[in-house]
């Protein structure tokens, strides 16, 4: 029972990311990606991760393929 609870609430979060992620994909024409990142689900663009990768929050060699490839939703 607290599995189900657990997924119906990751299930509506994850809708939420995806919407926020089409919604900010659909003004500033970037790409976006929704990831787990410290067990949430963020929303950030090709450009902020570039920034995280070169300010030290990713483990070092980490590459944007590397991260795309573990995204869960990628917006095109």
């Amino acid at each position: 029972m607290y599995r189900l609870i657990k997924d119906i609430i990751f299930g509506i979060r994850f809708k939420r990311a995806v919407k926020k992620a089409d919604y900010c994909h659909h003004t500033t024409h970037k790409k976006y990606m929704v990831l787990v990142i410290n067990k949430k689900l963020e929303v950030l663009s090709k450009q902020e991760l570039k920034k995280f990768i070169r300010g030290g929050v990713f483990k070092e060699g980490t590459t944007i393929a590397d991260l795309e490839k573990k995204a869960l939703y990628i917006t095109l």
